[in-house]
């Protein structure tokens, strides 16, 4: 027993919750709002599975993309993908990754707003789904 009649066990309890945090960090993959608080960075995306993930999810409501035959306006136009992510600074699929997954944190081209994505994409499309849509946005890039 711990001071104040505490068990020991709540203090190994906490140091492996903390662990458990830290478990995805530096291990090559992303730790973020997803099912299961990581997404592994190297999951393989189907291409085809992706564009039915693109026109369930609504994508093109609001993006141009040729391969989906989209043609929204409101956010930026991602046959434009590669570019927005070399001012980025960053790989085309990582930046892609996080652009639907944490669009809070990415670069958005001008004029769009950096509000407008929205943020629920990050935990409703599961680890698999991601992949799949990742994989169709970059296939052609």
């Amino acid at each position: 027993m711990v001071r104040g009649g505490r068990p020991r066990f709540v203090a190994c309890c906490s140091l492996a919750g903390v662990a458990l945090l830290l478990a995805g960090c530096g291990s090559g993959q992303e730790v973020g709002p997803f099912p299961g608080g990581v997404i592994p960075k190297a999951l393989t995306g189907n291409p085809t599975a992706g564009k039915a993930v693109f026109a369930s999810s609504g994508c093109a409501a609001c993006h141009t993309f040729k391969p989906a035959g989209a043609t929204g306006k409101i956010g930026p136009d991602l046959d434009n993908l590669a570019a927005y992510a070399q001012k980025a600074g960053q790989a085309l699929t990582d930046f892609t990754r996080s652009a639907i997954a944490s669009p809070p944190a990415a670069y958005v081209p001008p004029p769009f707003p950096t509000n407008v994505m929205p943020t629920t994409f990050g935990s409703s499309l599961k680890p698999q789904q991601l992949a799949d849509l990742v994989a169709f946005l970059v296939q052609s890039k």
